[in-house]
């Protein structure tokens, strides 16, 4: 069964509340969605487009209350990363991180956190949680937010354009973009297979000696 006929329930509900409230439900919804709670940007921003085509709210009133909605609920999952980090290293049991495993997402983050930070706010269903490893390597505010900003305004702005010109049929490009998610859970599933292989395969050889025979230990 396809993702997006999954998710009609959700969908309905979304729609049917930003239908009621309008701005304060696109700022609710796209909060709690990138707050690790998957709610699904896509019917959000493009049922608020399909509502400024009809007139009913204004293309800038949308676009600023999901990106306003979007930036909190990125510090939500930030600070929670950022101050369970403790938890997750050492108390927590049901979801443990040992030291090295904590380091190796320090040293990402480090090298290329502007990188995932940004397009993981362009990837359906990773651009959810990506806040969450940024808070845990406490990743600086100072380009935490910028980042964050870019990539929603990127992301949300397209969908609410989409949704204006496509009006009426707006549920019918958003089952359509559905494959993304089954780009980014294929990609996800590739790479950490890839991860897998590599660091089983990257382990150290024994030493040989002239003929080639391993070396004898001393």
């Amino acid at each position: 069964m396809p993702i997006a006929a999954l998710l009609d329930p959700l969908v309905n509900l979304c729609t049917d509340f930003i239908g009621s409230v309008g701005y304060a439900g696109v700022f609710v919804l796209t909060m709690l969605g990138s707050a690790c709670i998957p709610i699904p940007s896509e019917a959000t921003m493009m049922f608020a487009g399909f509502k400024v085509s009809d007139g009913d709210l204004t293309l800038f009133g949308v676009i600023a209350a999901g990106v306003t909605g979007e930036l909190i609920g990125c510090l939500i999952a930030y600070a929670a990363g950022y101050y369970g980090r403790i938890d997750l290293l050492e108390r927590n049991k049901l979801i443990h991180i040992d030291r090295k495993r904590l380091d190796w997402v320090d040293s990402w983050f480090q090298r290329r956190g502007d990188l995932t930070v940004f397009f993981g706010r362009l990837l359906p269903l990773v651009r959810a949680f990506i806040s969450l490893p940024a808070g845990v390597a406490e990743m600086p505010l100072r380009r935490f937010i910028p980042l964050t900003l870019a990539g929603s305004v990127i992301w949300l702005s397209g969908l609410a354009l989409i949704g204006r010109a496509v009006g009426d049929n707006w549920e019918d490009w958003h089952r359509k973009l559905a494959f993304l998610d089954y780009v980014v859970v294929a990609a996800v599933i590739v790479g950490i297979a890839y991860l897998l292989i590599k660091r089983r395969g990257g382990g150290a050889k024994p030493e040989s000696g002239p003929e080639g025979e391993p070396a004898a230990e001393s």
